[in-house]
């Protein structure tokens, strides 16, 4: 079953898929691998581009990995109204479980900057036991 985290902020929706990425980890040595696919879609009126990401990741020793940066994947793509951009990353972590959470700085066509919220998602492996929260 695949879950899917949904945010928006300002007009922007941001839709996440994580998938643990079985073939790419390591559990006996501790080495995790998720991809998550990240759909930015812009239902708002102005045209907008993203310029920074930033990445709080936290694993299930509660171990904090934060990362900042220009645009995502090497593009600050521009989106106007009604467009979408999608785009594949990745983590590791020595846990078989974590969260990640985070931001993207807009900047308008007249050049306002703002953020918009990334949805907190889970990062749960085959060896993760799942419980109710």
């Amino acid at each position: 079953m695949t879950t899917v985290y949904t945010r928006t902020t300002r007009s922007i929706k941001i839709t996440v898929i994580p998938v643990y990425l079985e073939a790419q980890s390591d559990p006996a040595s501790g080495h995790h691998v998720w991809a998550y696919t990240i759909r930015l879609e812009n239902l708002g009126s102005e045209t907008v581009q993203l310029l920074n990401r930033y990445w709080h990741i936290t694993d299930a020793g509660g171990w904090v990995q934060e990362v900042r940066g220009p645009g995502v994947v090497g593009e600050q793509p521009v989106l106007k109204p009604g467009d979408h951009y999608q785009y594949t990353s990745g983590t590791a972590l020595p846990t078989p479980s974590g969260i990640m959470t985070g931001q993207y700085e807009m900047k308008t066509a007249a050049g306002e900057r703002f953020p918009i919220e990334i949805p907190s998602f889970s990062l749960d492996s085959a060896e993760q036991i799942k419980r109710p929260n």
